[in-house]
């Protein structure tokens, strides 16, 4: 079930990105001067007020119950895309509250990252057996009564009836039913949730366990009535922008084809232009480099001193790795990601800009908290973050002339980490052009159920020997929570660009001899640290 919304443009997507959209047009307008003055400015703070009136405009509800309810968690969108928390419920605050420390540029979200908005969650049945009284028959074989281990199912009116009391929930009488009449019931949030971090609270309504929660956002995408929201930095990347800052952007390899066309660098250079930044580099350079580094990681420790090693890139997957099975933590490869990889490629020519991170994913906000990470990364945007600012500036992506020209650094394998099965291939190439009759087993998963399926099987002695590849989104990259294309299109529009390289392998990359600079003493421990802090910044401040 997860993941049928994916690529599908609902009222819901409408409303989100509205909420991005009018945010970001208050930074770049009547805030622009929050951060150099010393109080609010009155103009910001009204319009603020007004955008759940302007979002839901009139008297009659369209969506909910009550028009009252509907800008109610409007407001609270509102908040979380100013990178604001939740308003606290117990006394009088509005949508404006904190507008001066969101307006600061070196601000960053106070966890958790990841929100349910509670009185926006429809409190949704999960793991419940239900009978659809049309489409049960009553038929004379009975056979759902039958196979019931604890006789919870009996017959009313020749219809089947389950006592809930009873039914231990084990799908059996799901499954024998021939005409399909019994149904399971699951959140859909929880179910695509494969770290298993959703519950109920004591009203029903979804609840996250922060201890597990990797903030990979697919309960983002997934929750229909948008009862679940992370926090944003597009008014702390704006602020930035206007202080004078020089702020460059670093975008990850999925861009292709979010904003329209089949890949368009130089209207994607126009484009941040327009909006202010300094720069733009792409993120398959870094991946350039950790392709490289994993290679050597795997060459040098496979299998003498680990018996497989997983790939790094993705954080949502090493952290679960690392949370789950500590005791092969190393067995997960210390190789930078791309997106620190090429931070700090930026910093070494513009030790004073801004850096911001714009990619598909809700974990690398996460990522860009550690400490090793922090001073490299100031903001991480989505697409879909990135998006809002292009429709509040006016930016018609598809009519900009552009400047011309290709990103001509990176290879077509560095290219191609946004796709699933893309960074192992990246590896085993880099591999063979250095040992081209060295076989190197891969074993790959989609999904963080998935993944921990096959880190099981791992540790079990299973995939000795094997490079793994883990993605917590199904799909890949291109499958992330901060997405605006459908995974299948966007899927495409990346191997059709990574072809373009005149780079075919990572080991062509001119920059991997930089490599050796850009690491530091402290990056031998940089995920397990990161796995420490995971469990403190998403806990919920008292």
């Amino acid at each position: 079930m997860a993941g049928t919304m994916r690529g599908v443009y609902t009222n819901l997507t409408d409303i989100r990105r509205r909420v991005f959209t009018e945010v970001a047009k208050v930074a770049y307008g009547s805030a622009k001067d929050l951060a150099t003055t010393e109080d609010p400015v009155p103009e910001a703070v009204h319009e603020l007020r007004q955008l759940p009136y302007k979002l839901i405009p009139g008297n009659v509800a369209t969506y909910r119950e009550s028009v009252f309810l509907e800008r109610a968690i409007v407001q609270e969108r509102i908040r979380l895309a100013m990178g604001l928390p939740l308003q606290d419920l117990d006394r009088p605050e509005t949508v404006s509250d904190g507008i001066k420390k969101a307006a600061v540029s070196e601000t960053y979200y106070e966890p958790p990252l990841v929100n349910v908005i509670k009185f926006a969650c429809n409190a949704c049945e999960d793991n419940v057996y239900r009978v659809m009284p049309n489409a049960c028959q009553g038929c004379l074989a009975h056979p759902c009564r039958e196979i019931c281990p604890k006789g919870a199912i009996s017959f009313k009116d020749k219809k089947a009836f389950i006592d809930h009391d009873k039914c231990i929930k084990c799908g059996r009488c799901a499954n024998v039913c021939p005409y399909h009449a019994i149904h399971h019931h699951v959140r859909p949030c929880a179910d695509a949730c494969g770290m298993h971090a959703i519950g109920s609270d004591e009203h029903g309504r979804a609840e996250i366990d922060y201890e597990k929660c990797v903030s990979c956002g697919q309960c983002l995408v997934n929750c229909p009535f948008g009862a679940i929201a992370d926090k944003s930095q597009i008014f702390q990347t704006i602020m930035a922008i206007n202080a004078g800052d020089e702020v460059i952007a670093e975008v990850a390899p999925a861009f292709v084809g979010q904003f329209g066309g089949k890949g368009n660098v130089d209207k994607l250079r126009e484009a941040f232009k327009e909006l202010g930044f300094a720069g733009m580099e792409e993120v398959a350079l870094g991946a350039d480099l950790c392709t490289v580094e994993e290679a050597e990681d795997f060459l040098e420790e496979v299998p003498e001193k680990i018996p497989f090693m997983g790939t790094s890139c993705c954080p949502a997957w090493s952290v679960m790795a690392k949370k789950e099975f500590p005791e092969h933590a190393d067995c997960i490869s210390m190789a930078l990601t791309p997106m620190t990889l090429t931070a700090r490629l930026i910093r070494r020519q513009h030790p004073n800009a801004k850096i911001v991170f714009v990619g598909p994913c809700s974990a690398k906000k996460l990522e860009a908290m550690r400490k090793s990470v922090k001073s490299e990364v100031d903001f991480v945007l989505t697409f879909e973050e990135m998006a809002g600012m292009m429709e509040a500036k006016g930016i018609d992506y598809a009519s900009l002339a552009g400047e011309g020209g290709d990103f001509e650094v990176a290879s077509a394998d560095g290219r191609g980490f946004a796709v699933a099965g893309g960074v192992a291939n990246a590896v085993v190439n880099a591999i063979h052009r250095r040992y081209p009759d060295r076989e190197v087993k891969v074993a790959n998963a989609e999904g963080l159920e998935d993944c921990r399926k096959l880190m099981k099987l791992a540790t079990k002695g299973k995939y000795n020997g094997y490079l793994i590849e883990g993605m917590a989104c199904p799909g890949g990259c291109v499958a992330g929570a901060g997405t605006l294309q459908s995974i299948a299109k966007s899927s495409g529009a990346v191997k059709m660009y990574a072809r373009k390289s005149t780079r075919k392998n990572a080991t062509e990359n001119a920059y991997r001899m930089l490599i050796p600079e850009l690491e530091r003493p402290e990056d031998g421990a940089h995920e397990l640290e990161q796995v420490a802090e995971t469990d403190e910044a998403q806990k919920p401040k008292a």
